[in-house]
């Protein structure tokens, strides 16, 4: 399996395609995914939710516009278990990245206007100096391109030197748009198979470095965390732990949102499911034992 940044080559950054995301990676079991079912086609075209927002490159000062989805007009109709929002015919998760397409500065929209000047010249030697500038500007984005911005993000988060939360949450978020790209595959593409599994391999590969980071930065890092407060981490942790059979970690962030004060009713209601889940597949362990 390539490594979580194959590909950077083509942006002129290959040298950063091995680079690693914190200091310590733990080794984890990955869970075998289900097979997805292909979904019906929605007459809805995607970029009708879109619409072109124009930002300013603080590395590179151009100004460029980014495909944004348009205030109000997606509706939310689900919520995974790790709290990846779902909503009615377009994945929003595409469109989180701001990436400027003149020296490659890319980063999640909430942090793109937040940098250090320490962190500006790291990007400017390691990343503007080598990146091929990008002139075309889809009418919306593919899978693929959406998971080249992503690795380009993280890129950059690495390079800056971005709080562990930070990276695990473009990691996490990246692990969602491989899951909606799964659940969005066409079954009768003859590469299907070959795609299926290389988006498993990766899904998995992003969601164990979320797992690491998240466990980092709580140790280190104050709340709110990437506007999360400790309930929403814990919880986003405790599915990620579950995922990996870490189970007595799960457990005990499980208990600590369902006894916080500050989780609203909604996310106690998910960390009940959790909870559940959790139960099911300890007890399926120890019977196998």
């Amino acid at each position: 399996m390539a490594g979580l940044l194959s590909g950077l080559d083509q942006l002129g950054l290959g040298n950063l395609e091995n680079a690693s995301i914190f200091e310590q990676p733990k080794k984890m079991e990955a869970v075998r995914k289900e097979v997805v079912e292909e979904k019906p086609v929605n007459t809805v075209k995607e970029q009708d939710y879109l619409f072109d927002k124009t930002h300013t490159c603080p590395i590179c000062d151009m100004e460029f516009k980014a495909k944004t989805v348009k205030a109000g007009k997606a509706k939310l109709v689900a919520t995974d278990m790790d709290l990846r929002p779902k909503y009615e015919n377009i994945d929003m998760i595409k469109y989180d990245i701001i990436s400027c397409p003149n020296c490659g500065y890319s980063a999640l929209s909430r942090f793109f206007k937040f940098l250090t000047s320490p962190q500006a010249k790291l990007i400017k030697f390691h990343i503007c100096q080598v990146y091929k500038p990008k002139d075309f500007e889809p009418e919306f984005y593919s899978y693929e391109e959406a998971l080249e911005r992503y690795k380009l993000t993280l890129a950059n988060a690495i390079v800056k030197q971005a709080k562990p939360s930070e990276k695990a949450y473009i990691c996490l978020k990246a692990s969602w748009l491989l899951r909606g790209y799964l659940e969005t595959m066409n079954t009768s593409d003859k590469d299907y198979e070959a795609k299926k599994k290389e988006a498993i391999e990766a899904e998995d590969e992003f969601a164990k470095n979320a797992l690491e980071g998240f466990l980092n930065a709580r140790q280190i890092e104050a709340f709110p965390m990437n506007g999360m407060d400790e309930p929403t981490v814990d919880h986003i942790i405790a599915a990620l732990a579950m995922r990996f059979e870490q189970y007595d970690i799960a457990a005990r962030l499980v208990s600590s949102v369902l006894n916080s004060g500050a989780a609203n009713p909604r996310m106690k209601d998910k960390a009940r499911e959790l909870k559940n889940e959790l139960l099911i597949k300890i007890k399926a362990q120890r019977d196998k034992g």
